[in-house]
């Protein structure tokens, strides 16, 4: 069978979908004080315009997936970029905290859905040739690092001149166009002979158990460890993630194979994948604040300060990739985790009256080399034992654990910064010293994060669990 015409444009009407979903998880922190200033809303509550997104997006996303493969990519592509333009379009116009965050999960869901069926379209239309089809991964994860970087830029240019509620408006034309061209560039593409059934209500039972136990963990700090309530939620949320688990084991079709947590390096990818996720959103979500309501930047200032971070995953990633052929995995992806602790206990000292160059250049630019020799080692963690027709669900589930790991991250690290500010103040108005004295505390939580994730890939994963043959096989793209 001759290859796709249309497989080119295919791949860039994809990719320019996949750019948008992985902008808003970057595009909105810029934003986030102007948006707690003009809706007025509490320091607890702002964390939720970030995890009800991460919560959605990360519990749907296998789910997403599944039902690619077998109702059809771009059926399930098309319905998640309508999901996805309605939730921003019902963002930009929201008018009160609790309606943008019901929205900015709606828009999750969305992405969730939107997310795999990019990488499946991918797959499918370039089948026919392997040199292709690895170029064409490795554009897909090019537009993925560079999302992140566009999103905290395009983010304060929109905040600065437009207005916060620009940086949901922004998807809603190119949505629509996307939505046009799909049936003309994306053939349909399903799983023949598969098994139609889609378990959607295993993808309810874990995402309502984690919403349970994030909500839970967020309240914990101010309502007590040991309350009535942290401990009821947190034994619902136990509850429902055991029946999901149940539920998993005892299905023909399940969302993601069991047996894939007993593969050790896939068992390590994805305990590192929670904790760069949790230490990553939660501490991108205090710089954001400490930036713009401790040093007075303004969005557009804080947008080309986080480049800093964003730039330096770009050469990073290029050594990573030349390191990890010859030191193995193990080795770079320790080095990584060890490079994000050391930034994040560096932000345990920003002061009140901080600098850009002085306080957050140094620990901007190491925690992006960082990333870099994270990632790439991680993934071919995750699929280097994996037969190649689960594979995407290997992948999909990396995603998923970075996405649930940050919404975890964003609500703890978020709700111990606020309860030691209010303790500082003693019962007095919060002062900005109090207030840099619960980020620095939340920064503290984050680096003990990145520790965890430090000795995981140091004490658990071996060296030999990821064989040379797997690296060269295996590009971080994938």
């Amino acid at each position: 069978m001759a290859p796709d015409p249309r497989r080119w444009r295919a791949l860039a009407l994809v990719c320019v979908a996949f750019f948008m979903v992985i902008l808003d998880v970057a595009i909105v922190n810029v934003a986030l004080p102007s948006i707690q200033k003009d809706l007025n809303l509490s320091r607890d509550t702002l964390q939720w315009i970030v995890t009800a997104y991460s919560l959605a997006f990360g519990g749907f996303l296998l789910l997403g997936g599944r039902a690619a493969d077998l109702l059809g990519r771009r059926r399930v592509f098309m319905f998640g970029m309508v999901l996805f333009t309605a939730g921003s379009l019902a963002c930009g116009i929201s008018n009160s905290g609790t309606a943008l965050i019901i929205f900015r999960a709606l828009q999750g869901l969305g992405g969730a859905i939107v997310s795999p069926a990019t990488l499946a379209i991918i797959s499918d239309a370039f089948r026919h040739d392997i040199a292709e089809r690895n170029k064409a991964f490795g554009i897909w994860g090019g537009v993925a690092g560079s999302g992140a970087a566009a999103g905290v830029l395009l983010g304060g240019v929109l905040v600065e001149y437009l207005g916060w509620s620009w940086i949901f408006f922004v998807n809603v034309p190119v949505g629509i166009a996307i939505f046009a061209l799909a049936p003309t560039l994306i053939s349909e593409g399903k799983v023949e002979g598969a098994d139609r059934r889609v378990d959607a209500l295993a993808a309810i039972l874990i995402t309502t158990g984690l919403v349970a136990f994030v909500y839970a963990m967020s309240k914990a700090p101010s309502d007590g460890w040991l309350s009535l309530q942290t401990l009821g939620l947190t034994a619902v949320a136990i509850v429902l993630v055991t029946a999901f688990f149940w539920k998993e084991a005892r299905t023909d079709a399940p969302l993601v194979p069991l047996y894939l947590f007993r593969i050790r390096p896939v068992f390590v990818a994805n305990a590192v994948g929670v904790l760069l996720g949790a230490t990553i959103f939660g501490g991108f979500f205090l710089l954001t604040l400490y930036m713009q309501n401790i040093l007075g930047y303004s969005p557009l200032e804080a947008g080309f300060a986080f480049l800093a971070t964003a730039g330096m995953t770009i050469p990073g990633a290029a050594i990573a990739q030349a390191v990890v052929t010859r030191a193995g995995v193990k080795p770079v992806m320790a080095t990584g985790t060890a490079f994000l602790a050391f930034a994040y206990l560096w932000y345990t000292q920003l002061p009140v009256d901080g600098h850009y160059w002085t306080n957050l250049f140094v620990p901007f630019v190491i925690s992006g080399f960082g990333l870099a020799f994270i990632f790439i080692p991680m993934s071919l963690a995750a699929l280097s034992r994996v037969e190649d027709r689960i594979a995407g669900v290997a992948s999909g589930l990396l995603n998923t654990s970075q996405q649930l790991g940050g919404a975890l991250g964003v609500a703890v690290i978020s709700s111990i910064s606020n309860e030691r500010a209010s303790r500082l103040a003693d019962g007095g108005s919060i002062s900005v010293a109090d207030i840099t004295g619960g980020y620095r505390w939340g920064f503290a939580v984050a680096a003990i994060f990145a520790l965890g994730a430090v000795g995981v890939a140091w004490f658990v994963l071996r060296r030999d669990d990821v064989p040379p043959a797997a690296i060269q096989s295996h590009g971080p793209a994938e």
